[in-house]
């Protein structure tokens, strides 16, 4: 009886402090007090976010510690139970990207159709967008923290009270609900109605919330934030599937790019499990079974 009260006293405490940075990561962004600092995209704005969130990442770990059992602490190292490790680190970086890119086989046969894959040939495509603060934060700051402080700082915890699946499932609400706070500056800088804000919100919630379950599902499986980061990445470089542009194909291009939207789903679906088999990224986790 004893023992079933510190399990769930033990599985709360993880589930507030998962709650708590959470909100401590949201706070950080909204820290700043300036005449800009609800406009996202305000180059000010973004400088100031990029200081709050490099700060998270040493805040972040300090929740993880405080609230993993001390057994778990004498097994393995904190920066090993954070993902960041050599061991497997080619295969972290390249295999769960070549999964991801599968998935998007539809969206990326529309870039080869329109021409914009010709883009990333070119020299200035990227010194262009290396020196762009919007880019940096959707390409590098935003993947780097959010799952650094979503997945690696709280799966863990989760992990250690609940089933594998069930902390999978658990993990991206944090991530998803605290895209709510969009509504605000939608309302009060771009003149929004809350109807039209509230329905953008939800669907945000909806994708980044299945997104948050495959990233968790990637920490679990291969044990390294870098894969994590990549995916998260080329996720937001593509965006959400422009489905609507498909009808404005002609019926053989529509056909083709249909098709290769299903098999890209159907052939992630079966390589999901082998792809990230925790033998080809050294995982062995003494704390939990994957």
């Amino acid at each position: 009886m004893e023992q079933d009260i510190n399990a769930i006293f033990s599985c709360f405490i993880s589930i507030f402090l998962c709650f708590m940075l959470a909100v401590t990561y949201l706070a950080s962004i909204y820290v700043w007090n300036s005449p800009y600092s609800r406009i996202r995209d305000h180059p000010e704005t973004i400088k100031k976010r990029f200081l709050s969130v490099f700060v998270m990442l040493f805040i972040a770990p300090c929740f993880l510690y405080l609230g993993l059992n001390k057994e778990v602490l004498q097994k393995e190292s904190l920066f090993h139970i954070l993902g960041l490790r050599t061991e497997g680190l080619c295969q972290a970086i390249f295999m769960p990207l070549f999964l991801t890119m599968i998935l998007f086989l539809g969206p990326i046969s529309m870039e080869l159709y329109s021409g914009l894959s010709k883009l990333y040939t070119e020299e200035r495509y990227w010194f262009s967008n290396m020196t762009n603060l919007i880019w940096i934060r959707n390409h590098i700051a935003a993947p780097l923290s959010e799952e650094f402080t979503y997945r690696c700082c709280m799966l863990p915890l989760l992990l250690q009270c609940f089933k594998p699946s069930t902390a999978v499932v658990i993990n991206p609400l944090f991530f998803g609900v605290a895209h709510f706070h969009h509504m605000r500056e939608r309302i009060n800088h771009m003149g929004m109605d809350f109807g039209t804000a509230l329905k953008i919100a939800c669907f945000q919630f909806t994708y980044t919330t299945i997104f948050g379950m495959y990233s968790a599902y990637l920490f679990y499986r291969t044990g390294h934030f870098v894969s994590l980061f990549v995916v998260h990445a080329f996720c937001n470089h593509m965006g959400f599937p422009e489905f609507m542009e498909i009808k404005n194909y002609k019926q053989n291009k529509k056909i083709i790019v249909s098709s290769l939207f299903v098999i890209g789903l159907l052939m992630w679906c079966v390589l999901l499990k082998p792809l990230t088999e925790p033998s080809w990224y050294y995982n062995k986790p003494s704390w939990y079974q994957v």
